[in-house]
């Protein structure tokens, strides 16, 4: 009996023994996932929030619930790129770049379609001009709502960079592989130039065409080219091309340089995002996958007009908004909203041209 006791105390023993190691490791799993969550906020308390004013953001009270229910299994952000020379704000400023990031919520494939910063289109109350000019004038509330109303679309959340956070975050990515031809080589040196003086780099310019490891210079003076084949068209491919290579390599990186790109890049950010929703989206940063990308408006004219000058025409704008919808959202019962087609006509009224006028 007496052997019997101690066995069952030797056992009783050994089971508060194991309970002590498992809450041990328990408490230490949640000290470091503890850890993990206050590293991450903290540097997440580097990007410049903004809580947007929801009142100033229009979105077209016409729009069929057909087509917002099409819009719902995806998350769609706009990214706006800034040139703030002169400045140096991210809340104003005309938006060189203008790009919409459309996130399938099942596949995690992210699509990347630019809007021509020249696009004619309403920028606010009836003002027809170049749409880049949506966010010089109102800030990214003006500018979301020139996206909503001209395309019919519910975006809620916005990126905003300037051109200077592009060249750091490429330098530390290690440079991006970019294939060049001999004109654009040539076109770069002058952007090359102006963006040493401008971040105190002394980076050179290829001499002629082919296949490079650009560094961060290099690549935003290859991505800000405009003139030459192709003007702006040509020039948001570029931009996508560099896009797509840093979002690569970011997904290639090791933690050390994650870490880098995070301590330095993200004071050059403003976003509407929360950490929540940073976090969120960061969870899954590993299981994007780049899908297709293309070019806003698909058809289209170049004119010039004497009060706002170069503009890129869309021909027509109805036809545009559902070729990119199908794109967007594959949804191919899509109708425009009267918004939609009421702007089509206005711009079809004061430019002249119309559907199957463009290229």
């Amino acid at each position: 009996m007496l052997l019997f006791w101690r066995i069952f105390d030797m056992k009783k023993k050994k089971t508060k023994k194991r309970r002590r190691v498992i809450l041990l490791i328990a408490e230490i799993i949640l000290i470091l996932l503890l850890t993990l969550l206050l590293f991450a906020v903290v540097k997440l308390s580097k990007i410049q929030k903004t809580k947007l004013d929801m009142d100033q953001v229009a979105i077209n009270e016409d729009l069929s619930s057909e087509t917002m229910d099409a819009m719902s299994d995806y998350r769609t952000v706009a990214l706006f790129g800034l040139d703030n020379r002169t400045n140096n704000s991210l809340s104003k400023g005309r938006s060189d770049v203008i790009m919409l990031a459309n996130i399938n919520n099942k596949t995690h494939e992210v699509q990347l379609v630019s809007i021509y910063r020249d696009t004619y289109l309403d920028t606010g109350s009836g003002v027809f001009e170049k749409c880049n000019a949506a966010y010089a004038k109102g800030g990214p509330e003006q500018a979301l709502s020139m996206l909503n109303t001209n395309l019919d679309l519910a975006i809620t959340d916005y990126v905003t960079v300037d051109f200077s956070a592009i060249v750091e975050c490429v330098d530390l990515l290690g440079g991006v592989e970019m294939t060049i031809t001999d004109d654009e080589a040539s076109l770069m040196l002058g952007y090359i130039q102006e963006l040493n003086r401008l971040t105190g780099n002394t980076a050179s310019c290829p001499s002629s065409g082919g296949t490079y490891t650009l560094n961060g210079v290099q690549a935003t003076a290859f991505a800000r080219i405009r003139y030459g084949g192709g003007d702006d068209y040509k020039r948001t491919e570029r931009q996508r091309a560099v896009l797509s290579a840093m979002i690569a390599k970011a997904q290639k990186s090791d933690l050390k340089t994650l870490n880098a790109l995070i301590n330095t890049l993200f004071s050059d950010i403003q976003t509407s995002f929360s950490n929540a929703d940073l976090l969120a989206l960061a969870t899954n940063i590993f299981n994007y996958k780049l899908s297709e990308t293309n070019g806003f408006p698909y058809e289209k004219t170049a004119h010039r007009y004497n009060k706002v000058g170069d503009v890129v025409i869309p021909c027509d704008l109805s036809s545009n908004v559902t070729a990119l919808h199908q794109f967007l959202y594959t949804d191919m019962a899509y109708t425009p909203s009267d918004t939609v087609k009421n702007n089509s006509e206005m711009i079809t009224s004061k430019t002249g041209y119309r559907e199957g006028d463009g290229f």
